[in-house]
């Protein structure tokens, strides 16, 4: 006998992140709604839940009326799953079986055929009578009530007897008609929605949404998730609000003597810093700095590359004195390579989770801003998505660099995306003209945490390493994007080895 206490329970759904959004996950004996077009995952969801129960030692009971036991064993085949446990019911509508006796042609088929069809469904689950039922699916019975009276009628009457059996139940909806049925959504507990996004170029993107679920708070708004050989893993929506995590005060340094001075010392720890500049004028070689100096502090780091594979990432570092292979191999840096078309935003701030709470990086990058743009499909939310992530990433003492290339190479100059005002520190690449050659300055714009220098100094890239100069204060036209030098020449850094690179 079921108490008031045990009513309700939570149940694990046996789905990756979705217990999280659930608040532990489906109520115990209550009935919950499944809704979403063809080809959204909701087979596979239910054969999880119903897989999570039968690894409990639960009977577990999946009533098909819309895919065959043939179709069901080949879905969880591919998936590498055994339904050892679970009783498969094919319900056959009489109308449909090849008995001729079970023909008729003076009462109306959807009169005689309806009423069969649950009494046949509530006969089988009354026959094992188990914890936990899948009936796929409820749109069938829809078109054979033929008008939603009738249709209330016959879900009221399925959803009653499985409360009094103390059976825990996922009722899955195709949505097949031209206007949402509500009548669903106030007959069961919760209402979960899946849907299935075909963007205009890449993959598509899957994303699920609660409706309804009496009695608990859960997580609203979309989250995304993914479809993969072991079936569906949800990535929750980050709400920086819930993670919060003492840590101490300390400067991250670059190990560049120029560039931590321009710094007032370095990066304060749980700060985002933007490096803004035009493509090639060292914003990732500057931010590799950081990340080779935390790694030989033993800290671990986490670097998302949308614009340059890994294999390339590796080479421009080693070229640059910085090889990071050996911290790649230990597993102190994890370099995440990301396709923007194929990645959707929740699985990116999935990434970061995982490396700061099970690895505890210390230190990410998002090489590059640009890259993470286009990862969006709705490119207007980016400013409240980067806003959760930068302050999460700053409530767990995560040192952030976002990487930020401007459009163009000289002259005015702007960014697809401005979230200047998110970042703590903003420090300013520029190339500009002096003696004839084309040379890169380095300049800190912004620091909300300690003081810095309001200076311009040069920075080199070579093959030893990257250099700061000392302040260059001869400078015409910095903010109009074309700076140009006027100062003497050999103010500036000369060659070292006569190897300079992108």
């Amino acid at each position: 006998m079921t108490t008031p206490h045990d009513d309700a329970a939570p149940v694990a759904t046996g789905v990756p992140g979705l217990d999280y959004i659930l608040s532990g996950g489906y109520a115990a004996n209550r009935a919950h709604l499944i809704e979403g077009r063809p080809g959204s995952g909701k087979t596979t969801l239910a054969l999880q839940f119903l897989l999570d129960g039968a690894r409990l030692g639960e009977r577990c009971l999946y009533i098909t009326l819309s895919e065959s036991r043939r179709e069901l064993l080949n879905v969880a085949d591919r998936h590498g799953w055994a339904l050892d446990g679970i009783e498969v019911f094919e319900l056959v509508p009489p109308e449909l079986s090849l008995d001729p006796s079970q023909q008729q042609s003076l009462v109306h088929s959807s009169d005689l055929e309806l009423g069969e069809t649950v009494r046949m469904a509530i006969a089988e689950i009354d026959r094992i009578k188990p914890q936990r039922v899948v009936v796929d699916s409820l749109s069938e019975i829809r078109l054979l009530s033929q008008g939603s009276l009738r249709f209330r009628r016959q879900v009221l009457a399925l959803r009653s007897f499985l409360l009094i059996h103390d059976t825990t139940a996922l009722l899955l909806d195709d949505l097949t008609v031209e206007h949402d049925d509500l009548n669903l959504h106030s007959l069961c507990h919760a209402v979960l929605r899946l849907e299935q996004l075909a963007p205009l170029y890449g993959g598509e993107r899957r994303r699920l949404r609660v409706i309804k679920l009496r009695g608990t708070g859960f997580r609203g708004g979309y989250h995304d998730f993914v479809i993969r050989r072991g079936g569906l893993e949800v990535f929750p929506r980050l709400i920086a609000a819930e993670h919060g995590h003492p840590f101490p005060d300390e400067m991250i340094e670059s190990g560049i003597p120029g560039l931590d001075t321009l710094l007032g010392g370095g990066l304060d720890r749980g700060t985002s810093t933007m490096l803004l500049g035009p493509s090639g004028v060292g914003k990732s070689s500057s931010a590799l700095a950081f990340v080779i100096t935390a790694l030989r502090r033993g800290d671990r780091a986490l670097i998302l590359s949308f614009d340059e594979t890994s294999g390339i990432l590796k080479r421009r570092a080693r070229g640059l004195g910085m090889d990071i292979e050996p911290f790649c191999e230990s597993g102190l840096l994890r370099i995440e390579q990301i396709d923007p078309a194929e990645v959707s935003p929740g699985e990116l701030a999935a990434m970061v989770r995982d490396a700061v709470e099970r690895q505890d990086a210390r230190l990410v990058v998002i090489d590059s801003l640009t890259g993470y743009h286009n990862a969006m499909p709705e490119e207007q939310y980016l400013q409240l998505q980067m806003h959760e992530i930068l302050t999460y990433l700053s409530q767990q003492g995560v040192t952030t660099l976002l990487v930020l290339a401007q459009h163009g190479l000289i002259g005015q100059m702007s960014s697809s995306v401005d979230l200047t005002y998110l970042s703590d520190t903003i420090v300013l690449f520029r190339f500009f003209e002096a003696g004839g050659g084309l040379r890169r300055a380095i300049s800190v714009v912004k620091k909300r945490v300690g003081a810095h220098e309001t200076v311009i100094r040069e920075l080199r890239i070579e093959s030893g390493g990257l250099r700061v100069g000392e302040p260059l204060s001869a400078f015409r036209g910095v903010l109009t994007g074309v700076p140009t030098y006027e100062g003497e020449h050999r103010q500036l850094l000369a060659d070292r080895d006569g190897d300079e690179r992108e």
